[in-house]
């Protein structure tokens, strides 16, 4: 039996089949931490270099393990610092449960150190459940309902505990007036299915089309046989979400690859001309990259029905579980004959790969970008987990890399935050640590994040069966995607004192550290660069000095977006005639390959 709150607390995780939380010390929850040290560290400690970075590898976890992440956090600035990585999950609706300290309940209202209403600091990121427990008995209840909202609702929740609490002897509630019991943990769910009649009036919709398009999100992850047998009973073409990229694999003709500002010519060309829509677990935001509204009839299926309809006129909305919803409509829908348009899509996918791998060939001062992943794509094990970070290495990320077999990835897709593709990276080790990671991260946030990570790294690399985790650090001195949408979108020049970074290397900090590293500044270098650390025995920093004049332009860059890049540039932006020529020579290549 535990002695103590916090024993407690440890041992219901443990029932839970929590094995590890990701955290930080501090003497907000030092009742946590003995707690930790009187069972044998079970589940694991793994301690981050700074709290946000906890929060970012409990969100990695949750993303690729598919189950609930926790992380902890002290009261005052641990619990503050926990924020970002929090709203991160609540934007990409992932489950994970924060256990934060707070003052002693003695102090509370008293401005003692490191008191703050953590109640109103988690109310909005945790609104769908946040609890402060007072007594011991209200813990069991407290913390198996944060798991299983966390579970159910997909979403971040939060468990408060003061420290005097957590060294408390624990108690247990009993059958008596104002005590409530909790149930025993299980992982059981139950499926949602939309009603016949619903599921009959969307299969009408998508048999009266000719020109079907998909698009997939994450919620269709565990749907991807469905969503390939819908495509070929239909004829359609696929689309992913970029939360959603690896849903299906890119060596599937008719999948479009990624979609919106950092999206591919196919998947554009397929929302324009298509008279059929079906929307499978994506709630993707940009309407202007969706069919003209009236183009196009519509239908969506995802599991939460107030996100559903919101993105553009459906026709029939179909809340439920998108794997038993396709299941049930499959058998409906009809074979179309006509194979004319899936024809013109697979055409279009084709022409966009040999399009991508000429651009990422197109000569760079030192090494083009898209280079960088596109080597990579070439070699990637077929069950490696991606980790991308926010930055214009996001793009390529998004466009160049071809996912294949039971490859894994993913990002911070809706609050597009700096900083996660490291953190991310550890989580996916501990989610899976018998497969390869590689991170995919800009200069910017590998200053910002990264570089303290790779001391969690170090320390932990030997917990996992396969070893081998890559950061790739596009080293071009830029905080490149801003200094991009400076020129794009404000009509402004690069401004040199906001977007310049120092230059440091990375390699050496990873040697320093005991790490593997490999240093690229010829494109030629790169592919053996690549198959060198991806053959490598520990963890491996791959610096690679790139060119930040290469454009991340879409390949449906507007009229204005292009005026104000121009307009930009005549303004003195400081490398104004590079930024010309090599957006000339990048963009040439859907026109005049190998020019």
């Amino acid at each position: 039996m535990a002695d103590t709150v916090a024993d407690y607390l440890l041992q219901r995780l443990r029932e839970w089949g929590v094995q590890q939380v990701f955290g930080y010390p501090g003497d907000g929850i030092n009742g946590i931490l003995a707690a930790f040290g009187e069972a044998d560290n079970d589940p694991r400690f793994v301690q981050s270099r700074h709290e946000e970075m906890s929060a970012f590898e409990a969100v990695g976890y949750a993303k690729f393990s598919g189950t609930v992440g926790v992380c902890t956090a002290t009261s005052g600035p641990g619990a503050v610092h926990l924020l970002n990585g929090l709203y991160d999950a609540k934007l990409d609706h992932v489950p994970v449960v924060a256990i934060v300290g707070q003052t002693a309940r003695s102090a509370m209202g008293g401005s003692y150190q490191q008191e703050i209403d953590l109640q109103a600091l988690f109310k909005d990121v945790a609104s769908d459940y946040l609890v402060e427990v007072n007594v011991a008995e209200q813990l069991p209840n407290a913390l198996d309902r944060a798991i299983r909202t966390a579970a159910s609702r997909r979403a971040p929740t939060a468990v408060i505990i003061p420290g005097d609490l957590q060294e408390q002897p624990y108690a247990a509630p009993e059958h008596e007036f104002k005590h409530v019991p909790s149930s025993p943990p299980s992982a059981s769910r139950s499926v949602m299915i939309p009603p016949e009649d619903e599921v009959a009036e969307a299969a009408a919709v998508i048999n009266a089309g000719e020109k079907v398009a998909v698009l997939v999100g994450q919620g269709a992850r565990n749907a991807a046989e469905e969503v390939k047998q819908f495509a070929e009973l239909v004829g359609a073409g696929v689309a992913k979400a970029l939360l959603g990229k690896d849903v299906l694999p890119d060596d599937l003709p008719y999948v479009t690859g990624a979609i919106g500002l950092l999206g591919t010519r196919p998947s554009y060309e397929m929302m324009r001309d298509c008279d059929t829509l079906l929307i499978v677990g994506s709630n993707f935001p940009y309407t202007q990259f969706l069919p003209e509204f009236g183009q196009a009839r519509a239908v969506q299926i995802d599991i939460d029905g107030s996100m559903i309809g919101m993105r553009y006129p459906t026709e029939v909305n179909l809340v439920g579980e998108a794997k038993a919803t396709l299941r049930a409509m499959l058998p409906l829908v009809e074979r179309k004959p006509d194979r004319q348009w899936r024809e013109a899509v697979e055409s279009n996918v084709a022409s966009w790969w040999t399009t991508m791998e000429q651009q990422a060939m197109v000569d760079a001062t030192p090494v083009n970008p898209m280079r960088v992943v596109h080597e990579l794509s070439e070699r990637i094990p077929q069950d490696a987990i991606v980790t991308a970070d926010s930055g214009s290495s996001t793009n390529w990320y998004a466009r160049n890399l071809r996912m294949r077999g039971r490859m894994r990835g993913s990002l911070s897709g809706t609050l597009a935050t700096m900083g996660p593709g490291v953190p991310y990276a550890i989580g996916a080790k501990f989610a899976h640590p018998d497969r390869p990671v590689v991170a995919l991260v800009g200069d910017g946030a590998m200053q910002m994040n990264g570089l303290a990570e790779l001391v969690t790294i170090a320390r932990y690399q030997e917990l996992w069966t396969d070893r081998r985790l890559v950061v790739c650090v596009f080293h071009n001195n830029d905080l490149n995607q801003v200094t991009w949408e400076l020129r794009a979108m404000g009509g402004a020049p690069k401004f040199e004192e906001s977007q310049t970074l120092p230059d440091i290397s990375y390699a050496r900090v990873a040697r320093e550290l005991g790490l593997e590293a490999v240093e690229v500044d010829d494109p030629d270098d790169l592919g053996p660069a690549w198959d060198r650390v991806l053959a490598a025995g520990g963890p491996t920093v791959l610096d690679v000095r790139c060119d930040p004049e290469v454009p991340p332009i879409p390949p449906h860059a507007t009229f204005e977006q292009m005026t104000a890049t121009t307009q930009a540039l005549l303004k003195g932006d400081p490398n104004a005639w590079r930024v010309l020529v090599q957006g000339a020579k990048t963009k040439m290549q859907e026109f005049v390959p190998g020019r």
